[in-house]
């Protein structure tokens, strides 16, 4: 299968997120593309069977770059096998009340994207303090506090389960 993977990321990790996805999918045979949203002005998607796309979640949104290129490219798109990561730090947790909000964020992001993905999960993100100026640090700190978290202000946490991550792309590109 001839596969896009896209994404939009703010600090990272959404990006790493999408060089583990496309190894993997490399790795069972797959071809793969691999490209930052804001690179794929002029991509001609009719050459792909599926594509991913992934963006984070950031004060409750996605970024924007990513719902202007899926709305962009939606009759293309609706065409295709999808699947929509979206990546946050609530997903690493097990609040319902967070996870009904992840869930209501993905419905409005596939009303922005002017199409439903084929399938969408939910991937576990990660405080990336080596990137965060020192009011995002302060914030996220206080996150952290609030779901009963200690990090290190001076070093990242990654929560991402790299196992459920390559069970879901198995299931989705046998599917």
């Amino acid at each position: 299968m001839r596969i896009l993977i896209t994404y939009a990321s703010t600090e990272g990790q959404t990006r790493k997120i999408c060089r583990f996805a496309a190894d993997h999918l490399v790795d069972q045979g797959h071809s793969v593309e691999l490209l930052d949203v804001r690179d794929a002005e002029g991509l001609e998607l009719g050459r792909f069977d599926a594509a991913v796309l992934a963006g984070s979640v950031h004060v409750g949104k996605i970024q924007p770059e990513l719902l202007d290129f899926a709305n962009e490219n939606g009759a293309v798109l609706r065409k295709l096998k999808t699947l929509y990561l979206q990546v946050s730090g609530a997903a690493a947790g097990k609040d319902p009340q967070e996870w009904a909000d992840l869930r209501k964020i993905a419905d409005t992001a596939a009303r922005e994207f002017g199409w439903h993905p084929g399938r969408t999960e939910h991937i576990a993100g990660a405080f990336r303090f080596t990137e965060y100026d020192f009011f995002k640090s302060l914030a996220m700190r206080w996150i952290a506090s609030q779901h009963g978290q200690t990090v290190d202000p001076h070093q990242d946490t990654e929560f991402t389960d790299w196992a459920a991550l390559t069970r879901i792309l198995d299931d989705w590109a046998a599917g």
